[in-house]
């Protein structure tokens, strides 16, 4: 099962620890009503399992909505729940605090503004994360073994905006010297040396882990891997 996650930082001009944090997430429920058909379905926001766990803030964002499906010649909608798992750790470098949230892009940028209106009233206190090209060169190149798929971006080429390679130990080609004279690394897979996972990373703090593996292994791998990049 593929495990994917987006990584985020809180504005640095904001004033937040993680207790801070916990305090103002604990119990926090909300509730919207729709109708449907001549019916009222409550639609539940809510945050679980917080919990404090040495220097990190762990909890599951659960969110209600209606998803349309077809039945019987009509379109209805029927009310679902998703549940996504989310982290906050304090950088040890910087003191800045990033949010993982175990979900994919789209969704998981959906949740980082809800999670921002929650703590700090507006949206945009909560943005994504930036790492440094050459840091993401580094990272790149300290697991230069198994590279699968690399994409540039920042092409200094007339009419291409990306360039890609695909292929088994990408990192040894003639190739790989020559795009990267011209871009920078946007999206690499490679397998990790340290957990002997494949994982999908980009510069913008996309986390996909294609390996087998459990919620606890990709917290684990950010933790150990990525956090640090930022």
């Amino acid at each position: 099962m593929v495990l994917a996650g987006k990584l985020f930082l809180i504005e640095g001009d904001v004033d937040a620890d993680l207790h801070t944090i916990a305090a103002k997430l604990r119990g926090f429920k909300s509730e919207d009503k729709v109708k449907e058909n001549d019916r009222d379905i409550s639609l539940i926001t809510e945050i679980k399992d917080l919990r404090l766990i040495g220097d990190s803030l762990h909890g599951t964002f659960i969110q209600d909505q209606l998803l349309e499906v077809y039945h019987h010649g009509e379109r209805v909608h029927i009310p679902t729940t998703s549940e996504a798992p989310f982290f906050f750790v304090e950088q040890e470098q910087t003191g800045r605090i990033v949010l993982t949230i175990m979900e994919k892009k789209a969704r998981a940028n959906n949740i980082a503004n809800q999670l921002s209106k929650i703590l700090f009233i507006t949206t945009g206190k909560i943005v994504e994360v930036r790492i440094e090209p050459a840091r993401f060169e580094r990272f790149h190149e300290d697991n230069f073994e198994d590279t699968k798929v690399i994409f540039f971006d920042d092409i200094d080429l007339p009419n291409i905006k990306k360039l890609s390679l695909y292929g088994s130990a990408l990192a040894d080609t003639s190739a790989y010297i020559d795009h990267l004279k011209h871009g920078k690394l946007w999206y690499i897979v490679l397998k990790s040396k340290r957990y002997g996972t494949v994982v999908g990373v980009t510069r913008n703090g996309v986390v996909t882990i294609f390996s087998k593996a459990k919620k606890e292994d990709f917290i684990n791998y950010v933790l150990d891997e990525i956090i640090g990049l930022i």
